[in-house]
């Protein structure tokens, strides 16, 4: 099983998006909200060394943004 964080604003539509889709495929993640949490919105600045959300890290490697097919690629669903 793979480990999924997603880094997320409650007001970002494709932060919903993407955990609508880890929901319907049944992957578990940790969802840190980057709006209310200033360590966690650091952290995910200097991990991508900018404020746009969602960034989803999964097993260590991120991408900015929800792209279906990539995330699909990264949790090897494609």
């Amino acid at each position: 099983m793979k480990k999924v964080e997603i880094y997320s604003t409650p007001s970002c539509h494709y932060c919903h998006l993407a955990k609508d889709f880890f929901a319907e495929n049944k992957i578990a993640y940790t969802e840190y909200d980057v709006a209310s949490d200033i360590e966690k919105r650091k952290e995910m600045v200097g991990l991508t060394s900018q404020m746009g959300v969602p960034v989803i890290v999964i097993d260590g490697s991120w991408a900015v943004g929800f792209n279906k097919t990539e995330v699909a690629k990264m949790l090897g669903l494609l």
